[in-house]
């Protein structure tokens, strides 16, 4: 017997969506049914397509479709639901739905490990993702993507040239350092290095995103202020080993974001380099700069806590040869950065849900 597409769809309303107690039907994550004699295609798009989750819709859906026709064969397609949060910057950002600010109050933490990682995760749960270079005087991420020597290609669109981004890894990146002699240091005063910043929204066709991405340089200065001037960011995260020294700075630089001028919701906090296992002992940790210290700072702040990636050689040796760690499957480390991918997504998802929409600092100077 051959089926039609009416009986699917009735019987697909028995698969409850991830995103509440009402169906898949009722909550418009099913977008498309196609039927084939016996064999069934269909497309979804959730808010978290993680992969617990797809898992589970993937299982009920065959379930259901067994009891309800016995053997059909069944193909699913899953995609993620865009995160509509719609900041307006330059003409070339428009389509991008969240700008995502990673910092740290010091340098040396490991913030930009743990951005190159963190857009591989999103992009890994089905996000379009982005990611500016923005520590203009320390660029890393040509390394860690394996794109050193790239160069971003020019296009025309609407009469106007504008740069392209380098993609790797499903993460379209655009830093200085595609431009500049990686053997020499750049030296630039404050007002290069912001106009450098500002070529890199406004020059450069970054086309729809959800997620854009910002490495940007340790502590509080000139780049910081231009970025929030520039474009309205969503929120930031705040990376940090849990050690004292470098405690006390995370708290700076999250008390920069809360200043009444600039008012950027801090999403959370990432604990960076949070125990050293050594790979002769993968069950042993050793808290070498204190333990939880970033834990209790997210506490004292009431700021949500993202998760803790520890100090193990592997993550340094991804970095090192260009492929971030996260993309070494069925490791402890890779499925922290996943875990790690998935709170952000969810702190987003809370900010945009509770939050008006952020809207460009305006800063001005006697």
């Amino acid at each position: 017997m051959n089926l039609n597409k009416t009986e699917v769809a009735e019987a697909l309303k028995k698969v409850k969506s991830p995103a509440g107690n009402v169906s898949i039907t009722e909550s418009g994550e099913l977008k498309n049914i196609q039927v084939f004699g016996k064999e069934v295609d269909i497309d979804l798009e959730v808010k978290s397509p993680a992969l617990n989750i797809r898992k589970k819709l993937e299982s009920d859906i065959n379930t259901v479709l067994f009891e309800a026709f016995g053997d059909v064969k069944v193909r699913i397609n899953i995609a993620a639901k865009p995160i509509q949060q719609g900041p307006q910057g330059p003409p070339t950002m428009n389509k991008v739905k969240n700008i995502i600010a990673v910092a740290s109050g010091k340098g040396g933490v490991g913030k930009s490990t743990i951005t190159a990682n963190l857009a591989v995760g999103l992009a890994k749960l089905g996000y379009k993702v982005g990611l500016v270079d923005a520590d203009i005087y320390g660029p890393s991420m040509p390394l860690m993507f394996d794109i050193v020597h790239e160069k971003p290609k020019v296009q025309v669109i609407d009469g106007k040239q504008y740069m392209m981004p380098v993609e790797s890894y499903g993460v379209k990146v655009m830093s200085i350092g595609f431009f500049a002699d990686p053997r020499q240091p750049i030296v630039w005063r404050g007002a290069m290095a912001t106009k450098a910043l500002k070529q890199m929204f406004g020059d450069v066709w970054w086309d729809e995103l959800d997620y854009l991405l910002l490495d940007l340089p340790p502590g509080t200065g000139d780049v910081h202020l231009t970025l929030v001037q520039s474009v309205p960011v969503t929120g930031a995260v705040v990376v940090s080993t849990p050690q004292e020294v470098a405690l006390a700075d995370a708290r700076k630089g999250v008390a920069m974001f809360q200043l009444d001028s600039i008012n950027v919701p801090v999403i959370g906090l990432v604990e960076n380099m949070a125990w050293f296992t050594p790979a002769e002992l993968p069950e042993n940790k050793y808290y070498i700069f204190g333990k939880d210290g970033v834990k209790g700072l997210s506490e004292q702040l009431n700021i949500p806590f993202l998760g803790q990636i520890p100090l193990v050689q592997s993550v340094r040796e991804a970095g090192d040869v260009g492929r971030p760690a996260l993309l070494q499957d069925n490791t402890p480390v890779a499925e922290l950065f996943k875990q790690l991918a998935s709170a952000v997504n969810q702190e987003v998802e809370n900010r945009n849900t509770t939050l008006e929409p952020t809207k460009k600092v305006e800063i001005t100077t006697r």
